[in-house]
């Protein structure tokens, strides 16, 4: 007898993945140019580059924990997500007017704290309207359409810096259109789920709250910020693709192909994650970042430079849609936005440290390093991952769930 068909994710998570879309358009036709921009433009060095890529990350992730205690607290998620959608929107015009590090700086956390607002609202959101069965597959679906956008974006401001003439400020201006489409879709697209009425709320960060979560859940945000402590910032990759000879107009192209790989991975490895342990993903993961790693640390060649970023995609496809559903299945209904914002917390630290030290290894030693240095963290979050399935197989109360 046949199996019946899967039931269809609802539209209003396909909503919220072309909320992302087009936000991601719009970032990454910034984010692609900006360290050039920084570097070429503004004169400032690679090192202060990657503190100020850590810095703009970690203000992010810092502001999810914030922004999901208080989704939990109302009750509501929309809101607050269409709050940081449109920071995020206000700030774009902001980097074609810079002369210099202080107002990129700015724009550049501004558009961060709107991220930082919206993120763990929005994650939240998703885990509210998806079926258990399907969180897998509706954080795939929401990731690989955001990752459409993330190649997008770039692909788009390679065709306008070759229409005029690199001429970054103008590019910079185009990515508000995209922006202000995202908020208007999210607006008039997406219906939130109703609270159960007479529901008592209290405070997601007391005491008691906390400890209603559960010590799996704790063990995600631990593996969760080794794996970002051994992925640091993007803008590492565009500026390994200026230091292999890739030319100026061109060099946005490295994020398309990444992101192209990561859109095509999220999804199907999201729905396999309701299939299989999480776990056994995971690893596979770590296992291509490390040989990615590895790649883009020896090679002087674009097509060595191309097949590390592939690489490098299919890592981010493989495991951050999974970490998030893995988050979303070990926390309480009610504490899902405090959940995603403690995960956050977490990766925020690792994202600023390892996209700091990158940038130092870059300046003292050479891109080899940097790169180098990301494979040997990515070694040791294996074996935290190998410790946490050991403790995991250990008899208690925490189930297989999610693991």
């Amino acid at each position: 007898m046949p199996k019946p068909p899967r039931p269809r994710l609802p539209t209003a998570i396909w909503a919220l993945g072309f909320v992302s879309l087009l936000m991601d358009v719009s970032s990454e036709m910034i984010h692609a140019l900006l360290p050039l921009f920084m570097v070429d433009a503004l004169g400032m060095s690679v090192a202060l580059v990657g503190l100020l890529e850590g810095l703009a990350e970690a203000t992010a992730l810092l502001l999810k924990v914030f922004s999901g205690v208080i989704s939990d607290w109302f009750g509501r998620r929309k809101p607050l997500a269409l709050l940081g959608y449109g920071l995020s929107a206000a700030c774009k015009p902001l980097f074609a007017l810079a002369t210099g590090p202080g107002l990129v700086f700015t724009a550049r956390l501004l558009d961060r704290v709107g991220k930082g607002i919206r993120g763990a609202p929005r994650d939240a959101l998703v885990a509210d309207l998806a079926p258990p069965a399907q969180r897998g597959a509706a954080f795939g679906l929401r990731q690989a359409l955001d990752t459409v956008g993330a190649f997008l974006g770039p692909l788009l401001a390679t065709a306008l810096m070759l229409l005029w003439a690199d001429n970054f400020r103008a590019v910079f201006i185009v990515a508000l259109v995209p922006a202000l489409l995202c908020v208007l879709l999210l607006a008039l697209g997406v219906q939130e789920p109703e609270s159960p009425r007479g529901e008592r709320r209290v405070n997601p960060i007391s005491r008691a709250s906390l400890r209603r979560l559960p010590a799996t859940y704790w063990w995600v945000v631990g593996v969760g910020a080794v794996f970002t402590l051994a992925r640091f910032s993007e803008a590492f990759l565009v500026l390994r693709a200026q230091q292999v000879g890739v030319a100026l107009a061109l060099v946005p192209l490295v994020m398309v192909a990444m992101n192209a790989v990561y859109a095509a991975a999220a999804y199907p490895f999201g729905k396999l994650a309701d299939r299989v342990p999480p776990r056994a993903l995971l690893a596979a993961g770590l296992v291509v970042l490390i040989a990615a790693d590895g790649v883009l640390a020896v090679t002087g060649h674009w097509s060595g430079l191309l097949l590390g970023v592939a690489l490098w995609g299919l890592h981010m496809g493989m495991t951050q849609g999974v970490l998030a559903a893995m988050v979303a299945a070990s926390a309480p209904a009610d504490l899902r936005g405090t959940a995603f914002g403690f995960f956050n917390l977490l990766s925020g630290g690792a994202m600023l440290l390892a996209s700091v030290v990158a940038g130092l290894l870059w300046e003292w030693l050479g891109p080899a390093w940097t790169f180098g240095a990301g494979a040997a963290f990515s070694a040791l979050a294996l074996l935290g991952l190998a410790a946490w399935v050991r403790q995991r197989a250990q008899p208690g109360p925490a189930g297989e769930r999610c693991g």
